[in-house]
């Protein structure tokens, strides 16, 4: 993340990006994640969530404490505190549920001037946004943002730093259509984790357990599918509900099989 800001400039690196990675050392896969891509390993069956994604609403406390301790990174635009929709002037002096960087749940407390001001944290699920303007809050990158139309910087709210899981191979025997897989934001917006599981499980049956072509396959099969079809209406998945319309990449790792792909 450094780099990229030392050489944003030269090499004129605008925007950012997210960042998953998948090491295996002694017996052990690590895998880092910051961002909304995710992974996930599938073990006879079973889905094991190997990352998280991270949001305005999975890291709402980090930001909110952030923002509490250094008031002047909100430019006198934004509050720290979160309320369940935007305060209203006429609500001044009633109360109304809130929630700050040290709450799970909600607490009433009277309505003031300054809780008038815009959200750090607004809207829910996929369209929630720091600022109004970024809906992912780990990555790389991105050190130019700003507030639309302001000089109020967004990066010192985006952390580059992965949160890491690791899982001992060792620990379990594998088959070989046990596999890891990774995936950008594109195939998660439109797949969930069982989805994914029963594409690589009638996938990898379709195929000899010691073709390595199948894991390929497996791949291509989920970025298909999450795309969609190009019809009339734009690019549909097989529900007809819309396809994904961000970049999709997969990978599918073998954790196990006979080891002898000849």
């Amino acid at each position: 993340d450094e780099q990229i800001e030392r050489e944003r400039t030269s090499r004129r690196l605008s925007g950012g990006c997210c960042a998953l990675a998948a090491i295996y050392l002694l017996g052990k896969f690590y895998v880092a994640n910051a961002g909304d891509s995710r992974a996930i390993i599938i073990r006879n069956g079973e889905i094991i969530p190997m990352s998280r994604e991270f949001t305005p609403e999975t890291e709402r406390q980090r930001l909110q404490f952030l923002a509490f301790l250094r008031p002047e990174l909100l430019g006198k635009e934004f509050t720290h505190l979160e309320f369940p929709r935007r305060v209203q002037p006429k609500e001044l002096g009633r109360k109304m549920l809130y929630r700050d960087q040290n709450m799970n749940g909600w607490a009433y407390k009277k309505i003031e001037e300054a809780d008038l001001k815009f959200p750090l944290i607004y809207g829910e699920g996929k369209k929630a946004r720091v600022m109004a303007t970024i809906g992912v809050t780990r990555g790389l990158g991105d050190h130019d943002l700003k507030v639309f139309s302001s000089n109020i910087h967004i990066k010192p709210f985006l952390s580059c730093f992965p949160e890491v899981r690791v899982y001992d191979l060792t620990e379990y025997e594998h088959c070989p259509d046990d596999v890891l897989v990774l995936g950008t934001d594109g195939l998660w917006d439109v797949t969930n984790d069982k989805e994914v599981a029963s594409v690589v499980m009638e996938v990898l049956t379709s195929y000899e357990p010691n073709d390595p072509c199948r894991y390929t396959v497996v791949a291509q099969e989920l970025v298909v599918r999450s795309r969609g079809m190009l019809k009339e209406r734009g690019w549909r998945l097989a529900n007809d509900k819309l396809g994904s319309g961000d970049d999709i990449s997969v990978f599918v790792i073998p954790l196990g099989g006979p080891g002898n792909y000849t």
